[in-house]
This record gives structure tokens, sequence and C-alpha cells, in this order.
């Protein structure tokens, strides 16, 4: 069950102190799961901890991700409670193994938490702000349903069809967090000039994607975008990997309710970043890479230009 002499590093930041970073973000993202089912489930907090004959403080504290550590069986013994999938269960155990990986993580797809078990997704879920560099490809929350699903058809060529249609419905919902009406997340985002003219899906696609970028910001002020040119060359002297720094909300004092984290994806995995010194490295990055791409007027007339490019290949 949660672990009664468990003993909580903490970290202040500004007024609020905060379990420290490292040993929580796989339990926060726990929290939210076990929160999220118990609620799907039409229980109570009161009536889900006597049935987990646990009290309801603690039930509470491990739905925040308060816990140091939270034993599997407990896990287990809520997911059967509540209804949990096999495949979701399976996750959120996992989950709960990575509670003492340290300040930063590495979660190796198909490892000790499930492939289809998506960290990064619920994470970016629950994000203020997204702050991205993509050198290669267009991010995902601004692709095209074409251009993702021509990806998807080459990461998973034998998928029957059913999963790729899944694959890029997922996808189409993730968006849901810049685009919703009501309080959308913040969006900055430098792509790198290469992800332009790799093609993707053919040159309608791309054409049809490239007018996408230009829409976008212009139709939703909480998306930033620009181009980081060829001619920059390399800002601070390094090729810089694709990388992504979530904020989350803040508290009625003006403090973050949870430590930012920086994610780097790899082809067989991902990185979580928790340390304050690696947040800010990629946070001053972002900064340098930013100032040495073009300005948004600047970037929506090379976007236009390779839009029409490929539209005239189409001819």
């Amino acid at each position: 069950m949660l672990d009664p002499k468990r003993k909580t590093t903490a970290i202040r930041i500004g007024r609020t102190v905060m379990p420290h970073a490292g040993l929580t973000l796989p339990l926060r993202q726990l929290g939210r799961h076990l929160r999220d089912w118990r609620m799907r489930s039409s229980l109570s907090l009161e009536e889900a901890a006597r049935r987990l004959e646990v009290g309801a403080t603690t039930l509470q504290r491990a739905e925040k991700g308060g816990n140091s550590r939270i034993k599997t069986y407990f896990v287990e013994k809520a997911c059967e409670l509540y209804g949990v999938p096999v495949e979701t269960k399976d996750g959120m155990v996992g989950l709960a193994k990575q509670a003492a990986t340290g300040t930063n993580w590495w979660h190796s797809y198909g490892d000790v938490i499930p492939k289809d078990f998506d960290v990064y997704v619920s994470l970016e879920a629950f994000a203020r702000t997204v702050t991205s560099f993509q050198p290669q490809l267009i991010p995902g929350l601004l692709q095209t349903t074409d251009y993702d699903r021509a990806l998807v058809e080459q990461i998973w060529p034998d998928g029957p069809r059913e999963e790729w249609d899944r694959r890029v419905q997922i996808k189409a919902h993730r968006q849901n967090v810049i685009l919703r009406k009501l309080d959308p997340a913040t969006l900055n985002v430098v792509i790198g000039e290469a992800a332009l003219r790799h093609m993707v899906g053919g040159p309608a696609t791309m054409a049809k994607q490239l007018r996408r970028l230009i829409e976008l910001p212009a139709l939703h002020t909480n998306i930033r975008l620009r181009v980081l040119p060829f001619s920059a060359g390399f800002p601070g002297g390094s090729s810089m990997p694709a990388f992504v720094v979530l904020h989350f909300d803040e508290d009625a004092a003006g403090e973050p309710i949870e430590p930012p984290v920086t994610y780097l994806e790899f082809a067989v995995g991902g990185m979580y970043l928790e340390k304050e010194d690696d947040v800010g490295f990629y946070t001053r990055k972002y900064r340098l890479l930013e100032q040495s791409s073009l300005s948004e007027a600047d970037t929506v007339s090379l976007l236009m230009r390779a839009a029409k490019e490929y539209e005239h290949r189409e001819r």
C-alpha cells in the first residue's frame, strides 16, 4: 500500500513548498490517472478510500503525487476497483515503479511502461505553456491529418488501417490543448527550415501542411511560430535535438503548482528532465534559437513561398 514511513524531500519554489521534482514526476502522472479513473467510476474520494482500506487523506495525497513511493499492489487494487483496462493498468503500475528513478528519468518504450501508454501525451495535456524546437519535423500539435497519417503509415507499414486511423485520431485530439476555445495552452515553437523541405506524403500534403502553419498563428493568438533558416547555421555553436519544455498552471499566489519539465524524444524512448539547471539550459537554448530565427512576418513569407513551390509541383 502507500508507504507509511516515507520521507518527503521538498524544495521551495517561491512561497510554495513542493515535493522534490525528481521523485514526483511519474507519481504526479500516476496520481492524475488515479483521480481520473476514480471519477470515471463515479466513486467519491471517501468511498474509494474505504474500499481500498486507506484514509481519504492518504488517497487524496496519492492522487496529487505527494507520496515518495506507492506500492504496486495498491495501484493494481485501485485499477481493479475503478475498472481500468489492462493496458492502462500496466502503464500505471509502471509509473509506480519509476518513482525512485532520480531527478531525470529515461522511459524506454515497452520496458517498465508499455509502449502504447504515452506518458508524454498525458503530461502535455496539463501544460499551460508548450515551448518546442523541432529541427526536422512539423510539431505534432500543428500537423495536418494527412501529414500525420503519412508518418504513421511509414512507422507502422504493416499495421491495419484501423490502427492507423486510431493513431491519427489521438494526434488530432492532442491538438485540443492549443485549439480549444476555453483557456487554451500557449504554444511557442521554432521549426528548422529542414522541416519545410523534407517531403512527407507528397507535394499536396506538404502544401496543405505549410498553409496550416500560416493559418493557425493568424487565427490563434496563443500560437507563436518562427522558422530557423539554414542561413542561421548553428546558434550557440552546436546542433540541438528536438526538445519540448512544459510549464504548468500557477496557484492563486502566482506560484507554479508543478515544476517545469523538459522532454527529449528518441527512436527508442524519451528522457524527462526536471533538474532546474537542465530545464534552464533548454530554456536558454530556445531563446537563442528564437532570436536567430526569422521574424514572424518573414516566417509567413517563407512558408508561403515553400507552399507555392509544392503546389507548382502538383500541376
